[in-house]
């Protein structure tokens, strides 16, 4: 706003500030001017706008007005113009009962609008949007910037020659509204006086209150859904600012004398009130703080303490725990205001709680300490606890939990309390007389003790005590000990009669010479001491002195276990001989030994010995797991073998795992098979040689793919059974067979360096008959059946179901038949029949019969069944009824076993529960031999080969000096 006066008359207008005045000549009479950019109107109805101080006429004159009769002080014509600020229109009004807009160019905006009435002042209302007129009707009529007349804002009992609009007051100060989002009026309030202040103090949805201060110092609450105001207080000021507290109980106001008063809402009671305040607000967190501006502080005040002052510009609108948030002109700003000051001053009072609450709006750690220091010397634990939490000093907790603890138990001695407080916080004297005052004077002894201030400590012996003396003495060796003075600590604690922590302390330092002089000084019944002398003994690695020691106890299991753990087994087989009780305890870890050093036979034997089959079978399925994983399949199938037979003696054993152990035995016998015949299916695909003839490996091929039809154990290949089996095949002339194999690899994961081999053999068998040859065909001996190469079935005749018996070396068909013995007979019986061998008639001269001829010699055989049933009845038993797909198993009786010859029946003995297992030489002249462990079964020209090789048996590993004893 500038200091400028603009004035007309009739010869000139002229501009004056406190300074100077320009003077501007004008050639007619001047009847109205305004401001802006400044206006005049000439009394020929020509208007100028004057940007500057040089006249810039811009508009023509107003047409169409009329004479009126001219009085005192009246134009002669009436013609009132108003620009609009922000658009640089000029609105025009003349008696000629026109309303007309224009350009300060001098175009007209738009038509005249008609008014019906002489407008006699015009204004601008709320920055151009709307404009007020007034003039011979009476009132003032608010029409909007285009001239279309919306309504009448008053009425006068005469014509209306001015009317101006008060800045900004496009309101009415005593009314209140309540509008909906949509802008739909829901409520309004009148009030009595002008509204000074609103504060919303919030509430649930649909029922916010409001606080309301008026001019007449009226405050009043109102609710949203209440038509109703609620009148809180009235004071002879008017109100400048309020606001209610956390819990609206107390009402802050400012005044207009600038001063702060706050109220009791209920009982209507000043409280205090304090001088040069502008605007307050309570803390929304602690209810008795608030804090007020003014005069360029802020000022901050805790319950009825002093206020607390800095600096700060602005006004105060909100207060939030640490955080003030004041309004400086435009701008808001949060300040963050520590709280130690009223803090304090609650500490001073001992209003421990109070300076809690205080303490959670925001303090530092250094005042979060002193609090909990300062309730913890006024007892006020748990005030304390909090405090000590939030600076997480676990040293103090510790210490209020255990006093907390102790009042639970009913002590209630605070001098005592307070004693411990002083002791933790190195107050060592104060804390000593309270233990004294309160009759705790061993306390003091004991913080003197701990503390080494071991010459205050004896102010507070009882009179020649010895038990307190012997206590401060095993004190100073505990001191001793932890200042690096072994030696004395270690005479202290013998003549303090501490020989546990001599025995220690010696043995830590290894003073062997030192632990053999305690222990033979003690007496054998201090049965602790001494044995603490024997571990440090053993762990100083001199078994010698542990043994006396343990003899001088008479713990003899102890002894045990020290031959044991050093391994001196010979001594430790001698106790167990005097004493069975302890055969356990030293033939389970011999076993271990044994297998943790590969003697797993000898291990076996000891955990038979022992009687701990589940850990010998535990040891060797593990080892089996790391043969299998390792590719040693040759070590798997004998470890398998012995788990088997471990199976067998557990089930012999024990009736209730009996179903379970003979399970496991089967499954571990053909494991045990199945990875004897893969060892060399698979030495044969990794190394570049084999001693395996192609017959050999022809038929291990064939028997282990039978016997995989139904699950591949782990580490077998079936693409290396498969190759080897295409391989032998193709060689021998069995190219149906080694087509099949090819088709078969084509449906697996070939490895990259058998994949030419594989698609080259592929392709050449194709060249090939389709058909195998005939000498290679396996022929059963029970029904002299032909069998595919390839069965089915498994390793069974097709036509009878007979199961084939293989030799375990070259894995050719044996001829044997397996037969069972009738219900009955038990194999004690069966044996003795067997061992009779009854005398046979030699009717074999009656079966053929020799013709001879000059050109020919030829040999008629006799092939009635008749005769060879009167000759064998074991080949009667060999008969079955054919088209039959069940196995009908050949069981003899008393008589065919009599009839049998004892070179011609092979025996499997198994121990019990197994049963016996009979089989029956079909061609006595081909010699079988039968390993007398494992019961596998070669021709005795292989088994004798290889046994010359490895000197053991190839499937059981039993060594032939075994089989000699």
């Amino acid at each position: 706003m500038s200091s400028f006066l603009f004035s007309c008359r009739i010869d000139d207008p002229w501009l004056i500030d406190c300074r100077k005045a320009w003077l501007l000549s004008l050639l007619k009479q001047i009847n109205a001017n305004r401001w802006e950019s400044f206006w005049s109107r000439a009394d020929d109805q020509e208007e100028s706008v004057h940007g500057s101080l040089e006249e810039i006429p811009v508009l023509p004159s107003q047409p169409g007005s009329r004479q009126c009769s001219q009085t005192a002080g009246e134009d002669p014509e009436e013609e009132d113009l108003k620009l609009d600020e922000r658009n640089d229109i000029l609105a025009v009004a003349d008696w000629g009962q026109k309303l007309s807009f224009y350009q300060l160019s001098g175009k007209q905006i738009g038509k005249d609008r008609v008014l019906n009435f002489d407008p006699c002042c015009v204004s601008y209302f709320t920055k151009g949007e709307y404009i007020l007129l007034g003039g011979s009707d009476k009132q003032v009529s608010l029409f909007t910037k285009d001239g279309v007349r919306l309504g009448t804002i008053g009425e006068q009992s005469s014509w209306v020659w001015t009317c101006k609009v008060k800045p900004d007051s496009n309101y009415v100060e005593k009314r209140l509204q309540c509008l909906s989002f949509s802008g739909v009026k829901e409520r309004e309030w009148l009030m009595e006086s002008l509204i000074r202040y609103i504060k919303v103090i919030g509430g649930p949805p649909g029922r916010e209150g409001l606080l309301v201060g008026l001019k007449n110092g009226q405050i009043l609450k109102i609710f949203v859904d209440n038509v109703f105001a609620i009148v809180l207080l009235k004071q002879s000021t008017a109100v400048r600012c309020l606001d209610m507290s956390a819990s609206r109980n107390k009402l802050a106001v400012v005044d207009e004398n600038d001063t702060c008063l706050v109220y009791d809402i209920h009982t209507k009671e000043l409280l205090f009130q304090e001088p040069n305040a502008n605007s307050v607000a309570w803390n929304t967190q602690c209810e008795d703080m608030l804090c007020f501006s003014g005069g360029g502080y802020l000022n901050i005040k805790a319950s009825n303490f002093p206020v607390h002052q800095q600096k700060l510009q602005g006004f105060v609108v909100g207060y939030n725990g640490s955080k003030i948030f004041c309004l400086h002109v435009f701008s808001m700003s949060a300040v963050e205001v520590p709280q130690s000051a009223p803090m304090y001053q609650y500490l001073e009072r001992k209003m421990f709680k109070e300076a809690y609450q205080i303490a959670c709006l925001g303090v530092t750690d250094t005042d979060w300490r002193e609090l909990a220091m300062e309730a913890l010397e006024g007892l006020e634990f748990e005030t304390a606890k909090k405090a000590f939490t939030r600076v997480r000093d676990l040293r103090y907790l510790e210490l209020i939990s255990s006093i907390e603890e102790r009042k639970k138990h009913g002590e209630n001695n605070n001098e005592l309390f307070l004693a411990d407080v002083y002791a933790y916080q190195g107050k060592f004297h104060e804390a000593a007389k309270l233990y004294k005052r309160s009759g705790h004077e061993n306390l003091a002894l004991d913080m003197y003790s701990d503390l080494r201030m071991f010459d205050y400590a004896k102010d507070f012996l009882a009179s020649g005590d010895p038990k307190d003396t012997k206590l401060l003495i095993k004190k100073q060796a505990d001191w001793a000990k932890n200042i690096n003075e072994p030696k004395a600590a270690v005479e202290m604690y013998l003549s303090a009669g501490e020989h546990m922590k001599a025995i220690e302390i010696s043995g830590d330092h290894g003073w062997v010479d030192m632990l053999i002089e305690i222990a033979r000084k003690l007496d054998k019944a201090e049965r602790e001491p001494l044995l603490k002398c024997a571990f440090y003994f053993k762990k100083l690695d001199n078994p010698g002195y542990a043994a006396e020691t343990y003899m001088k106890v008479g713990d003899l299991k102890a002894l045990v276990h020290l031959h044991v753990e050093t391994h001196r087994w010979e001594e430790a087989f001698a106790l167990s001989e005097k004493h069975p009780e302890f055969k356990d305890d030293v033939y389970v870890p011999y076993a271990q030994w044994l297998a943790e050093n590969d003697r797993f036979e000898e291990a076996q034997k000891a955990f038979h010995k022992a009687g701990r089959q589940s850990e010998a079978v535990r040891v060797l399925e593990q080892l089996t797991h790391n043969a299998v994983v390792e590719s040693r399949f040759n070590d798997a199938a004998y470890y398998y073998w012995m788990l088997s037979m471990q199976c067998l003696d557990i089930a012999q054993e024990n009736d209730q795992q009996k179903t379970e152990m003979l399970q496991k035995f089967h499954h571990f016998q053909r494991l045990a098979e199945i990875y004897h015949v893969y060892h060399s299916i698979q030495r044969y695909t990794e190394e570049p040689f084999s001693f395996h003839l192609p017959e050999t490996l022809f038929n291990i091929s064939r028997f282990l793919l039978h016997s995989l039809t139904k699950e591949t154990p782990l580490g077998i290949s079936k693409v290396n059974t498969l190759f080897a089996l295409a391989k032998q095949s193709k060689a021998l002339g069995a190219y149906k067979l080694a087509r099949h194999a090819y088709e078969k690899l084509q449906g697996l994961q070939i490895p990259a360096r058998f994949q030419k081999s594989i698609e080259l053999g592929s392709l050449t068998v194709r060249s090939k008959p389709f058909h195998d040859s005939e000498e290679l065909v396996p022929l059963c001996y029970r029904c002299s059946t032909n069998n595919p190469l390839l069965n089915n079935l498994g390793n069974v005749c097709i036509n009878c179901r007979q199961p084939f018996v293989f030799s375990a070396s070259s894995y050719e068909v044996l001829h044997l038949v397996e037969f069972y013995l009738e219900d009955g007979i038990t194999d004690e019986e069966a044996v003795a029949l067997i061992d009779l061998e009854a005398p046979r008639l030699n009717k074999r001269e009656n079966k053929w019969k020799e013709m001879m001829s000059d050109n020919a010699q030829s040999l008629r055989l006799d092939d009635s069944t008749d005769i060879i049933e009167d000759d064998d009845p074991f080949t009667a038993k060999l008969s079955f009824e054919q088209g039959g797909s069940e196995f009908v198993p050949v069981i003899v009786n008393r008589a065919v076993l009599q009839s049998m010859s004892r070179r011609d029946v092979l025996i499997k003995r198994w121990p019990k529960p197994l049963r016996w297992q009979y089989y029956r030489s079909l061609l006595p002249d081909a010699s079988i031999t039968m390993c007398p462990s494992c019961f596998q079964m070669f021709h005795t020209e292989d088994y004798e080969l290889l046994v010359l090789q490895h000197n053991c048996c190839p499937f059981c590993r039993r060594r032939i000096d075994e089989s000699n004893q």
